[in-house]
Order: structure tokens, then sequence, then C-alpha cells
């Protein structure tokens, strides 16, 4: 019964596990250089002096926004846009800190609250698969395993990777959303003389950084979606042979 799998990991070398390893190092590698970009520039001071709050309410402010609050968070590098209460969430660090980095992140999220100002196409798009990414991350490998558990079960398996499926398509999503927030932050942050001269492209590094640890995620998600149709695509036809 089980012999269709031995092939794949259970009694010899799986060489599917070079999607995993491949993915694994992408994903290490955007997330250290996200950090040593975010912690080189953190200590470069603007010359402006403004604080990550400061430039958020600037620049919120320029666009006529006012109904999206500013706050701290806790954490290091949990800044995020909530839609929901319509505020600009900033890291400690990042909210009272008057470096490069930190205006530059702040600025990412007004990007967001601008985005969202605007109806952004995009982030109605993702908004609105949250909650079928949601409940995708949250199912799809417990039934995948269920689904082996019973004997690789076709039904349960092919339901799990189509939801897995759907979370990957969530981060896809996601690209082009934070690349358009990040592109906005730069260019506002130029116009409005919150940063100048070298700081623009200091702030662009930092964002460039961040921007890959989203498509490091996207790239190893993708892997692992392939190496579960490789695994157990054709589930019924081996099960079928036994």
């Amino acid at each position: 019964m089980y012999g269709g799998y031995y092939g794949y990991g259970m009694g010899f070398f799986d060489p599917t596990m070079i999607l995993l390893l491949i993915g694994t190092l992408l994903s290490l590698a955007a997330s250290s250089m996200v950090n040593s970009t975010f912690a080189r520039y953190s200590k470069v001071r603007s010359m402006t002096g403004m604080t990550g709050e400061e430039a958020a309410r600037r620049l919120l402010n320029s666009q006529g926004i006012y109904d999206v609050a500013v706050r701290a968070v806790a954490g290091s590098l949990t800044d995020h846009y909530d839609p929901r209460t319509k505020t600009v969430n900033l890291s400690e660090s990042v909210y009272r800190s008057a470096s490069v980095a930190s205006i530059g992140v702040a600025a990412h999220e007004c990007g967001h609250a601008i985005q969202d100002n605007v109806g952004y196409a995009p982030l109605r798009m993702r908004a609105a698969f949250v909650p079928v990414a949601n409940f995708g991350s949250k199912l799809s490998w417990p039934l995948i395993m269920i689904g082996l558990i019973m004997g690789g079960s076709n039904m349960l398996t092919r339901i799990g990777i189509w939801m897995f499926a759907a979370v990957v398509l969530f981060q896809l999503i996601t690209l082009p959303v934070e690349l358009n927030a990040s592109r906005r932050a730069i260019q506002l942050l130029d116009q409005l003389g919150i940063l100048g001269g070298q700081e623009v492209g200091q702030t662009r590094s930092v964002l460039g950084a961040a921007a890959l640890t989203y498509v490091a995620a996207a790239a190893s998600s993708i892997l692992q979606l392939l190496r579960l149709v490789i695994l157990f695509g054709g589930s019924r036809r081996r099960y079928d042979d036994q």
C-alpha cells in the first residue's frame, strides 16, 4: 500500500527536498539582507531630524489623509498598516528614531494608507483574499497530513494542495502591493524634502531589501507547492497501480 512512496523519502533519499532547501536558503538570505541593511541605515540620522512618527504624519497630511492614526506598537520590524482601524502602526525603534531607515519604513506603511485612500485595486484584491488565505494556511497542511495517514487519500491531499495554492496566490498578489507602496514612499520623501541627496538612495536600499523578503517568501512557497504536486499530484494513479 505504501510502496508507491518509498522513492519519496520513506525509504530512500527524497530528491524533491532540494526544492525545500532552495526555498529555505532564499528566505534566510533575504532575512539576513533586510536585517543588515536596516541596521546599517538605522545609524544614519536624517538631515531633517524627523522621527518616523513625524515623517508619517507629514506624509499623510500631504495627501489630505487626516483620518489615519499613527501609533507605536511593540516588537522589532512589526510595522504595518491596518485598513480596518485606519492606523499606521510603527515599531518603537521606527516610531521614535530619526534615522534614514526608520523614516523609510514609516513612509512605506504610509504608502499603504495612500493606496487605501485612493482605492488601489491590488490592495483591495489582497484585502478580499485575506480570509481565503487564512483559511488555506490553517487547513492545508492538516488535510495533507491526514490524507497521508489515511493511506494517501486522494481527496484530502488534493484539497490540501489546492488550499496551499491559495496561500501562494495571496503571496503573489502581495508583491505588487508592497512594491507600489515603496515606490510611492520614495517619491514623496524626495518631493516633500523629508529626505534629500544620498538619503533617498539609502532609503531605496532599505525598502529594496525589505521587498526581497516578500519575493523570497513567494518563491519559497512556489517551490513548496511544486514539491507537493510532484509528490502527490499523481497519487490516484500510483494507488490504482498497487
